[in-house]
């Protein structure tokens, strides 16, 4: 049997993550988790792909597992990669609405700790997972001035995410 190449020996075999990014006019919805990577750190909602989930449905399960929250997934609005603790993680970002506005009240659930809306304003208050702010604050801006952001599901298939096409396009 073959040896695996060094540089591929002790590490965590890389999982893909989603995260849903819920903003209103001046807020966000933040969770703070209560297990390893990143515990105690405030992020938002999300966790890791299952066997036979699309991207979108597991953003939409891991939003409503971790906030009782059900959200419309829109597009992508990051991918970032992270090793941290022990694990490496692909995670896709999408900015999410709820499906109900008047049911806008997170409830933690499953594994996390606290879930609620943080004021923007206050962002550098919490501590959030490495490059999250960076990210919160961007959309923010974006969907505040009507910018078609990220990439979006543009054949309404939940599978293929591209960039919009431009106006003048054919």
């Amino acid at each position: 049997m073959e040896e695996p190449h060094e540089h591929v020996k002790n590490h965590p075999v890389p999982g893909i993550g989603v995260g849903g990014i819920l903003l209103n006019s001046h807020q966000v919805l933040l969770i703070k988790r209560n297990q390893p990577p990143a515990q105690g750190l405030w992020s938002i909602p999300g966790g890791k792909l299952e066997a036979g989930e699309t991207l979108v449905e597991a953003c939409r399960r891991e939003f409503y597992e971790e906030t009782n929250l059900d959200v419309e997934v829109e597009h992508i609005v990051a991918v970032v990669e992270r090793r941290l603790e022990g694990f490496h993680y692909v995670i896709i970002d999408f900015c999410v609405q709820l499906v109900n506005k008047r049911q806008c009240f997170p409830v933690a659930q499953s594994d996390v700790a606290e879930a609620k809306w943080i004021n923007l304003a206050d962002l550098e208050q919490y501590d959030l997972v490495i490059g999250l702010a960076e990210i919160i604050i961007r959309t923010h801006y974006a969907r505040k001035q009507n910018d078609l952001i990220g990439l979006q599901d543009v054949h309404s298939n939940a599978t293929d995410f591209i960039l919009p096409k431009p106006p003048s396009a054919p």
